[in-house]
């Protein structure tokens, strides 16, 4: 839990916020030990199948990403299917759950986190990804920053319900599409 003091009101984030409106698990291992030099393109190689033209310090970028995994085919034999899965999981938690300032990159620590799916179901993701919006959140006050990164969607939402005069007049209840899927 951490509190952001704005001018017109306090705001917590708890993990129960990133729980319910995210779907992510909020308990368990926490995503830790971070890989600061590896032969990135020999893990891609085992765990994606394909080695990226342009590999920076471990960072990928994301059009690479979605123009090598395209739509799966139905004929996809289960190693194929498992590259995909760990190809979109990438994808998602670069574009969506835990961006970069670019939104164009994706780091290959995540795909570390990826190689046993039963491993990566017990770690607590949503802890990882309110760590990420912290970090660029208390980042965010210094005078010269003009952009953040992290699960922006999650302090959008966040804002929306915490004050009021964000929110638009609606006549239906909201609700979480990402839960309701």
């Amino acid at each position: 839990m951490h509190t952001f003091y704005l001018p017109c009101k306090e705001c917590t984030i708890t993990l129960q916020d990133v729980h319910l409106q995210l779907g992510l698990p909020v308990d368990g291992y926490v995503v830790t030990r971070f890989a600061s030099s590896t032969d990135w393109g020999a893990v891609c190689y085992k765990l994606l199948g394909v080695i990226p033209d342009n590999i920076k310090g471990g960072w990928i970028e994301m059009g690479w990403l979605r123009g090598t995994f395209l739509k799966p085919d139905n004929d996809l034999t289960e190693l194929e299917r498992i590259r995909y899965a760990r190809a979109y999981i990438l994808e998602m938690i670069g574009s969506y759950l835990m961006p970069d300032l670019s939104r164009n990159l994706i780091h290959l620590k995540w795909l570390l986190k990826l190689v046993d799916f039963r491993a990566a179901n017990e770690l607590s993701w949503g802890s990882a990804v309110l760590a990420m919006l912290y970090k660029e959140i208390c980042g965010a006050t210094r005078p010269n920053k003009a952009k953040i990164g992290g699960c922006l969607s999650l302090l959008q939402s966040l804002a929306r319900f915490h004050f009021p005069f964000l929110h638009p007049r609606m006549d239906h209840p909201y609700t979480f599409p990402l839960i309701t899927r």
